[in-house]
């Protein structure tokens, strides 16, 4: 007998292909018997790079219940969208996809039995066609309950003004459950600009999200403020629609991610193995997060006078500064950039390394005390997993929703202070909010809970602990 299928169906780029297999491993594991995985994924889009079939011939290896169908190759142009933003087009790249997602639903529909389609937000034209084929359709909300708040209240705050929220700069968002208000302009971008048509597929996806039949979310209980949950629960983010079942089944993360080279990881790991205990600042923004050379040498200066220890990925920077954002790993003249005689003043008390580090492996290392992070979910997780405490420097996406959460709310963090108008962040700010992490009273407290929160996670998964709880409500409801 075939078993029970379940449908993953992942956006565009290697971080979410990567999501949809975690969430695939972690139902199998609970579940040998019961499931095979199949995850839907797209082929021609801009972001795709040459270590997606690579990855994906490794996972297939490695866990045989777990299949890939990738959909026939679609152009990537749309002359409409000329001079759009990037979301603008790589949503409209998603929805050319429909076509060979009903076709893709129908064909493995005729072999087995599919329990549940699990979609990626950005995938929400693909809702109404799997309902039309009576297939359960639920999200992978891959961030934090925080933001899945601002996301199901969007379309309500969306009503209340006729301007672009980019425009709005003295106007503050109340959000259910939130302590503290969100400026306009820190919403994620594709909300930003009403002419751009990314806000109204923005506006769909989330408007989308209360029609499913439950919203899966890469987090757990524990981690996000109860009244961010109660909020959700209580359908206060969906004023005028019933808000589906939410499961929390975090922290997922992908232990064996690996993008560099291993002789370069293990220059950073054998470096970070000969510093004290909780001493290094470990410094990196994503996979794509990158800073202008001025903002560089600013953050060069504020390490140096902070005295302390650190662990510092440098990538190129942007072509557009204003994007804040460089995709891939470049070669680049490093010494060029930073304040003449930096690398030599400081070689005894830190390292700077280009690119790309092994972040999950750097976090778990005993000697690594703080991390100045751009607040992506998937960095976030991986700290609160080592129980190491941040310097929140949010810079796009979600980021700066992310930020209130863990400064306000769960006090997990420290901020620090940007410029209005670009985020542009001074070398003295970084020095003392380093110091201050690092060396105050109050840091010592943030880290005393950082480590708590890092216990917490795991328990999470315990035999009885709370994602556990989550995941077999989520497998119940559609068993």
């Amino acid at each position: 007998m075939e078993k029970d299928t379940i449908v993953l169906y992942a956006a565009p780029g290697m971080g979410h292909i990567i999501s949809m297999v975690e969430l695939g491993k972690l139902i199998l594991n609970r579940y040998p018997e019961k499931f095979s995985i199949t995850i839907l994924y797209t082929c021609g889009s801009v972001v795709d790079t040459p270590s997606i079939p690579a990855y994906i011939h490794r996972i297939s290896q490695a866990h045989p219940s777990i299949s890939f169908h990738q959909f026939p190759r679609v152009q990537n142009e749309n002359k409409s969208l000329i001079g759009c933003s990037g979301a603008a087009i790589m949503f409209d790249f998603i929805r050319r996809n429909d076509p060979h997602v009903r076709l893709a639903l129908q064909e493995i529909s005729k072999s087995s039995a599919i329990r549940a389609f699990i979609i990626d937000l950005f995938c929400s034209s693909a809702l109404p066609m799997a309902k039309e084929l009576g297939i359960p359709t639920y999200y992978f909300y891959t961030s934090g309950a925080a933001a899945l708040v601002t996301f199901l209240y969007f379309p309500y705050i969306g009503e209340q003004s006729t301007k672009s929220f980019k425009d709005l700069t003295e106007t503050v968002f109340e959000f259910p459950g939130f302590k503290s208000p969100i400026k306009a302009p820190h919403m994620p971008e594709p909300m930003l600009d009403r002419d751009d048509p990314s806000y109204w597929d923005m506006l769909y996806f989330c408007s989308h999200l209360p029609k499913s039949n439950g919203i899966i979310a890469n987090t757990f209980e524990e981690l996000e403020p109860p009244a961010v949950l109660k909020a959700i629960a209580g359908g206060l983010c969906v004023p005028d629609a019933p808000t589906p079942p939410f499961f929390c089944i975090g922290p997922l993360i992908d232990e064996e991610k690996q993008s560099g080279d291993a002789a370069e990881a293990e220059v950073c790991l054998s470096w970070l193995d000969k510093q004290p205990s909780r001493s290094v600042v470990f410094l990196c923004f994503g996979s794509m997060g990158s800073f202008s050379g001025a903002q560089l040498k600013e953050m060069a200066d504020g390490l140096e006078k902070s005295g302390q220890r650190f662990l510092w990925v440098v990538k190129k920077p942007p072509l557009d500064e204003k994007t804040k954002q460089v995709h891939g790993v470049h070669d680049f003249d490093l010494e060029g950039l930073l304040p003449e005689g930096f690398l030599e003043r400081t070689k005894d008390r830190g390292l700077v390394v280009k690119s790309w580090a092994p972040q999950v492996a750097v976090l778990k290392k005993e000697s690594v005390g703080g991390f100045v992070t751009h607040c992506g979910w998937n960095s976030v997780l991986e700290a609160v997993i080592a129980g190491v405490s941040m310097v929140a420097w949010p810079l796009y996406a979600e980021q700066h929703m992310n930020r209130s959460v863990l400064v306000k709310e769960t006090e997990l963090a420290i901020a620090v202070e940007q410029r209005e108008e670009d985020g542009f962040v001074f070398g003295d700010e970084l020095e003392r909010r380093v110091r201050e992490l690092m060396e105050s009273e109050k840091g010592r407290e943030l880290r005393e809970r950082s480590r708590k929160m890092g216990e917490m996670a795991l328990a999470a998964w315990g035999e009885s602990g709370s994602s556990t709880r989550n995941l077999v409500n989520f497998v119940n409801s559609i068993t």
